[in-house]
């Protein structure tokens, strides 16, 4: 049990600026709102924090509470805010539709799917030119399983330990993080590659030697997996160029393109899961398979794709897309004409704000602002990440490399929210901050997080002292 203690550390760091003026909230009390949570509100969805925020307006990076707090959002509501909350230019795009026609299905033409599809393809390499648009990301994984299974007219998937495709029962199956699985059947015909941990995979300092061994054991474990638990012939293969709910993992360096050759060796197809490294997020560049040097032949889109809209996609070639027409196959809401104007808003947005070459710029001065956290405290095990798309590791130490304990996690986390900035969690053991902000943030607005983080860890030092 820890003694009682008062902080000495008191954090210097000064929030940025916003010349935004919230509205005054005029909706229902936190106390009432609360007693409606527990009565009416699945208990599935769960809430950050030990005292949930009560948000009540977004602007761009910041994101405003019931009483006027503002915070730093350096998790995008679960990294979907793409370009900022309520960017002025998606908005006001999504009102004109609003007041010109907002939904007809598919059975009929209008103008903006046809644009959207064009814009949208425009951006991925050839073959990966036909679109089929959808609500969410488990759908679009979802869908991806079942074309790669008609087409290839095979049934087994790998998927990779740690990766997260969604919380639909088939897409479960490809989900390799315990916290989401249920007591129900699932993953017939999906194998996962058990990766050993492998800590420290960061292409930026990693020794070549380092990195060609690190690849040489997860190719030969991929081996493994295609040697013992699949036929002689696959669906295909998904994977995640830089896994997200599992903290920002990523892998040696060729070791997606090996992998795409063998899974084509066995009849498969390769989905890459751009769910949340798409649009921009990794800076360098706008796909995150483009870091691989690979192109897959299904590729997965949601979150970023509609700023927070409910839209996603999946994107793959003519003779693919084709297996989905021997039947009938529809969807009532994808592809609506305001999806449609909201995503090609969306795009222009990060095109018009340089936001790619912002995520590469800003989540590159981030990264090295952590390092030196990492450098001065022995709980921060790792910083990794590529562009705005990053993971904070907590250790309880840097030898044995074994997860901080939750309880100590979840207080500096606390400490981070009380202080203005707001972090998300993951990794197998949720010992990981994932730090995946809105695509327009600046170096201020890094500054001030790192110093406020900087003050929760050393909080956390004190703590720990006082035992």
């Amino acid at each position: 049990m820890l003694k009682k203690w008062k902080s000495s550390v008191s954090t210097r760091a000064k929030m940025p600026t916003c010349n935004f003026v919230p509205e005054k909230y005029k909706s229902y009390p936190y106390e009432r709102m609360q007693k409606i949570r527990e009565q009416n509100i699945s208990p599935s969805l769960r809430m950050y924090y030990k005292k949930p925020l009560l948000l009540h307006q977004g602007h761009m990076q910041w994101l405003v509470d019931y009483e006027g707090q503002r915070y730093l959002d350096l998790f995008a509501g679960i990294v979907t805010v793409s370009v900022g909350h309520c960017h002025p230019k998606v908005t006001v795009a999504a009102q004109k539709q609003l007041a010109r026609l907002w939904h007809t299905a598919n059975i009929y033409m209008h103008p903006s799917i046809h644009e959207y599809a064009e814009k949208l393809t425009s951006l991925l390499p050839d073959p990966l030119k036909v679109v089929y648009l959808t609500n969410s990301g488990s759908e679009a994984n979802d869908l991806a399983m079942f074309m790669a299974r008609l087409y290839t007219r095979n049934f087994d998937i790998i998927s990779l330990r740690g990766a997260y495709h969604g919380g639909s029962p088939y897409t479960l199956g490809l989900t390799s993080v315990g916290l989401y699985k249920h007591n129900v059947a699932n993953g017939f015909g999906c194998s996962t590659v058990r990766f050993l941990l492998i800590f420290l995979i960061i292409w930026v300092t990693c020794s070549c030697s380092c990195v060609c061994h690190a690849n040489d054991q997860y190719i030969e474990q991929f081996k493994d997996t295609l040697n013992t638990s699949v036929p002689k012939t696959i669906a295909g293969f998904i994977a995640e160029p830089i896994q997200g709910v599992n903290g920002a993992v990523q892998y040696p360096r060729s070791f997606l393109k090996e992998a795409y050759q063998l899974v084509r060796e066995r009849g498969g197809v390769c989905i890459s899961d751009e769910v949340q490294t798409g649009f921009g997020r990794t800076g360098s560049h706008f796909w995150g398979f483009e870091t691989h040097g690979v192109v897959p032949d299904i590729v997965t889109l949601a979150k970023g794709i509609g700023n927070g809209f409910p839209m996603a996609a999946v994107v793959t070639t003519k003779d693919i897309a084709s297996s989905l027409a021997q039947n009938l196959h529809f969807n009532t809401f994808g592809g609506s004409p305001l999806a449609c104007i909201v995503g090609a808003a969306v795009l222009d947005a990060i095109e018009e704000d340089g936001l790619q070459k912002n995520s590469e710029d800003v989540g590159t001065y981030m990264l090295l602002e952590l390092a030196k956290l990492r450098d001065e405290f022995e709980v921060v095990g790792d910083v990794r990440g590529k562009g705005l798309m990053i993971g904070v590791e907590m250790v309880t130490d840097k030898d044995s490399r074994h997860p901080l304990p939750a309880e100590e996690i979840n207080q500096i986390w606390e400490d981070c929210k009380d202080m203005g900035v707001l972090i998300g969690r993951g990794g197998l053991y949720s010992q990981t901050f994932r730090i995946k902000p809105p695509m327009c943030i600046n170096k201020k607005d890094v500054d001030f997080a790192v110093e406020v983080f900087h003050t929760a860890l050393q909080r956390h030092m004190e703590r720990a002292a006082a035992k």
